[in-house]
């Protein structure tokens, strides 16, 4: 691997944001899934949940759509609701969904900087009944329309940019947002990929 690719990798892994998540509840498409795969890349998000209790455990994902981002994220699939909140309630302070309620707060009224999981429900049903009953609160992206609704994998990226505004300001960007063995560990793996990829080339 070149000094300029190991540096690349140095520099992205500096960038990671291990105190946000986005949780992906029984999206059918994978499509979708690659497509928000490759917004969280591009914000710093390193870690995803997948969560399909009404739907095969997916096999593969839209590569077309993600550019290959799933390989540079770590991606947890979970296909029972109980086990994916305790790990979600374990690993962060707090659980929104995104969901359209009376009691919903919009999007940017809504402190991005604080340990948070967001959920983003099927792209039909929206976020389980099971899911709103164990999350803190709800956030709605503001809308003028006349169709009330965002495909998944854009409302995915509209809120993570606004993490990522939010984030910024905050200087989250500015200091690791990783633990030390996480960073050496995605490091070792990445440098791998690199490795593997020049000698298929």
């Amino acid at each position: 691997m070149t000094p300029e690719r190991q540096a690349k990798i140095e520099a992205v892994l500096s960038k990671r944001q291990g105190n946000i998540t986005v949780v992906l509840e029984n999206v059918f498409d994978p499509h979708n899934i690659s497509a928000v795969m490759r917004s969280c890349d591009a914000v710093g998000i390193q870690e995803i949940y997948v969560l399909n209790t009404k739907i095969p455990r997916h096999k593969k994902w839209g590569d077309r759509s993600s550019s290959s981002a799933n390989k540079w994220l770590t991606v947890h699939q979970f296909t029972d609701l109980e086990a994916c909140y305790a790990e979600l309630r374990r690993r962060f302070d707090r659980i929104l969904t995104t969901h359209l309620s009376s009691d919903a707060v919009s999007l940017y009224e809504t402190d991005l900087t604080l340990s948070t999981a967001l959920v983003f429900g099927n792209e039909h049903a929206g976020v389980s009944e099971e899911f709103l009953a164990l999350a803190d609160g709800n956030i709605i992206i503001p809308q003028m329309g006349m169709i009330q609704s965002l495909n998944i994998s854009v409302a995915c990226a509209v809120t993570l940019y606004e993490a990522f505004r939010q984030k910024q300001g905050a200087g989250h960007y500015r200091q690791p947002g990783l633990l030390p063995d996480q960073h050496a560990a995605l490091a070792q793996q990445w440098g791998l990929f690199e490795q593997n990829e020049a000698h298929d080339a």
